[in-house]
């Protein structure tokens, strides 16, 4: 089954005002981080609820089970931004990549509210009202909003490779150390060469530890980063394919059809059409 070829705006700040008794949910990949510019929402939950007033923020991942309502009394509006991990392929290691994938899925980090006198929504206000587009300042403030908001505590529950067979213990440290980025240069054979095991038993520990076979996770990531160059740069296909890994044109382009189900070139034009400039400002209504 082919994926939809949707592509939202990664560490951009954009706005939406919802009337009053709307609902909006999010679904795309990651994390959403919001903050209440007007007007009172409220975060339903199976579990709880949260009243959110003008300097509340809210952050929730992909996986959290809620929906955001404006109040019954007037329309409510939001700054907001998304991280996906996959997308920070640069910044993070693979291991930082799965502890937050781990954090995305449990309740206590997966949604987490804070008053208007908290210091990420008031840092998160300030932000918003000194910075604006997509500026790298902008981003990187954005990023650490994002740290700043799921706390240290995520990071002191990594697994700990003290007791476990050494090739696993070099795996871990591999993919804690290393940034994403490049690994993604690296070949199967190489990966085997550091961690010094058999290519079958890496092949294992790799699922168990990842999820999914390197090759699947190398595949993904260089689609992510071929989305990413094909959104936000001016490069031609083929250098794109080039950066992303490919060095073939014609391999690149049947991948990514098969990932995304349109050509990089269509798929760019498709992009670019939905969001035309960072910070798309949207309206919903009732």
């Amino acid at each position: 089954m082919r994926t939809k070829p949707v592509f939202e705006p990664h560490l951009a700040l954009s706005e939406i005002t919802l009337a009053a008794g709307a609902e909006w949910m999010i679904k795309s990949p990651g994390w959403c981080f919001l903050l209440v510019s007007s007007g009172v929402a409220y975060w339903l939950h199976p579990r709880s609820n949260h009243e959110l007033c003008a300097g509340s923020a809210l952050l929730f991942s992909d996986r959290a089970e809620g929906v955001l309502r404006a109040s019954q009394l007037g329309e409510v509006s939001f700054r907001f931004f998304r991280v996906n991990p996959d997308r920070l392929t640069g910044l993070v290691t693979w291991g930082e990549q799965q502890v937050l994938e781990r954090a995305a899925t449990q309740e206590t980090f997966a949604t987490r509210s804070f008053a208007p006198g908290a210091p990420v929504a008031h840092a998160f206000k300030v932000a918003c009202g000194r910075l604006n587009g997509s500026s790298l300042p902008l981003r990187l403030k954005l990023l650490d909003l994002f740290l700043q908001a799921l706390t240290e505590e995520i990071w002191q529950r990594q697994t700990s490779p003290d007791s476990m067979p050494d090739a696993r213990v070099r795996l871990i440290k591999l993919l804690n150390e290393t940034p994403a980025a490049e690994l993604l240069e690296l070949s199967f054979g190489d990966l085997v060469r550091q961690v010094r095991c058999t290519p079958r038993h890496l092949s294992r520990i790799f699922r168990e530890l990842v999820g999914v076979s390197f090759r699947e996770k190398q595949a993904r990531l260089r689609l992510l980063r071929a989305q990413e160059l094909l959104a936000t740069s001016q490069s031609k296909i083929v250098e794109v394919a080039l950066e992303s890994g490919y060095q073939s044109l014609s391999l690149f382009n049947v991948m990514f059809k098969r990932r995304f189900g349109l050509t990089p070139a269509k798929w760019r034009n498709h992009t670019r059409q939905r969001h035309p400039t960072p910070g798309l400002e949207r309206r919903l209504r009732g």
